[in-house]
């Protein structure tokens, strides 16, 4: 898998693109990330067994609240932009809230300049320019709000501590308690008690990927009423317990790590 940095102008809206080319089956566990994604299949689209379908050839991941495996036949070569949890919408015109535990094809949401950056991408052999041509799009279609800024400085706050209350999240956008639960859940895709709980789940992860073992001490450094509840949330987002996930594969936060 190869790592792309965004162009300055992108990095307040876009984390990185991955792409990814492979021959050989395989599949993988995955689980919420918190970051919404485009991804644009050259070859055999991934299949995902928990939904009983297939990806699109070109599909937009929304956020989810549940694990799944993601499987390759061996035909594999993929191009994904990760964005910030809160931006997606900027770019595509439509809110996250649309595509919530949703993998959807792109060609659905009726963008015609979209559906024809898809197929640029389709006809591009090189995966550099391909990923040229995504950042073209998006740089002409950055339009900075200030429920963007709002909702972005919340986020923030959140992702270092997620056991912020709504309250206090609300205050940090300078809105009412309503208002931000409405323009959080428009532009994130989740409700923002849900995300903090998978924001909280992603950094338990974090600290495992550091090597901590200690559950206790993960479950109090996160906000956890006690090691059980640690234990209980960690199993609905991940289908495992700590344990069994340390023993089935090296833990690793989407979140909390910047590739490079």
């Amino acid at each position: 898998m190869r790592i792309y940095q965004p162009r300055e102008e992108l990095r307040p809206y876009v984390r990185y693109y991955w792409v990814l080319e492979s021959d050989e089956p395989f599949s993988v566990l995955t689980f919420p990330i918190g970051c919404p994604q485009m991804i644009f299949h050259g070859r055999s689209p991934l299949f995902i067994p928990e939904l009983s379908s297939r990806q699109d050839k070109f599909t937009i991941s929304g956020q989810v609240n549940f694990p799944a495996h993601i499987a390759s036949d061996g035909d594999t070569e993929m191009i994904v932009a990760v964005f910030y949890p809160h931006t997606i919408g900027m770019f595509i015109d439509t809110p996250p809230s649309a595509f919530y535990n949703q993998e959807i094809s792109g060609y659905d949401i009726g963008n015609k300049q979209l559906n024809l950056l898809a197929d640029r991408i389709f006809d591009c052999a090189d995966s550099e320019k391909a990923i040229s041509l995504i950042e073209q799009w998006l740089t002409a279609r950055i339009i900075p709000s200030l429920n963007i800024k709002r909702i972005g400085t919340s986020l923030s706050a959140l992702l270092r501590s997620p056991s912020t209350s709504v309250g206090n999240l609300a205050g940090i956008a300078c809105l009412g308690k309503k208002q931000f639960g409405r323009l959080f859940s428009e532009y994130v895709g989740m409700n923002p008690k849900e995300y903090g709980r998978i924001a909280r789940f992603q950094r338990a992860l974090r600290m495992m990927q550091l090597g901590s073992r200690d559950y206790a001490d993960i479950a109090y450094s996160n906000g956890y009423s006690d090691q059980s509840h640690f234990i209980r949330d960690f199993r609905q987002f991940s289908g495992m317990t700590p344990k069994q996930l340390t023993a089935y594969q090296t833990p690793y936060s989407d979140l909390y790590t910047v590739p490079v």
